[in-house]
């Protein structure tokens, strides 16, 4: 039996950790969904799903083995620990909060999902903003950015311009969906 890697991912200020975070919740008791946790070289804040390492860290865990995946973007390190590999292997689907730019690097695989959160430019724009990371140059270079991105044949796409709490139900449908299907065709 395998599961199957789910690869969230969309424009910065989408508010994936905020869908990522809601669907969590939701989903607490289901123990064939997990969310994985990312590593970045930067500080963690406030509803972030990411721990903090130093770039050292996160190289020697390249260096090991120990990544799934890694990848850079805006100046920092991200991974994905290879643990979650097992959770894959044994059947489970595995959320997991990554950036366009690696997706496109990656083989397409009937193991593999993509989900993309989206949001307009002005939502983008104030989310951006309000996060306080950003310089407001730098707001308008990811912006920018942006339409250089295709929806990388998403297998869904959540559009999050109101409620969070609307994408994040269908986020929570999806995986439920996706979730009843890897058990059918487990099955057959």
């Amino acid at each position: 039996m395998t599961g199957v890697w789910v690869f969230v991912c969309g424009p910065s200020g989408a508010g994936k950790d905020s869908v990522m975070a809601s669907a969590e919740r939701a989903l607490s008791e289901n123990q064939n969904i997990v969310f994985s946790r990312r590593l970045v070289t930067r500080a963690g804040q406030d509803g972030s799903n990411h721990d903090a390492v130093s770039e050292s860290e996160l190289l020697s865990m390249l260096q090991t083995g120990g990544l799934q995946w890694h990848w850079q973007a805006h100046g920092f390190h991200y991974g994905i620990q290879q643990r979650y590999a097992a959770d894959v292997q044994a059947g489970r689907l595995v959320v997991v909060n990554g950036s366009r730019a690696h997706l496109a690097r990656l083989a397409p695989s009937p193991a593999l999902r993509v989900v993309q959160i989206t949001a307009n430019a002005a939502a983008l724009a104030a989310r951006l903003a309000q996060r306080g990371r950003d310089t407001p140059a730098a707001i308008a270079e990811r912006l920018i950015r942006n339409p250089g991105f295709t929806d990388h044949q998403a297998d869904c796409t959540i559009s999050n311009n109101a409620e969070v709490e609307a994408a994040s139900r269908c986020l929570v449908d999806y995986l439920l969906s996706l979730q009843r299907a890897t058990a059918s065709d487990s099955t057959t």
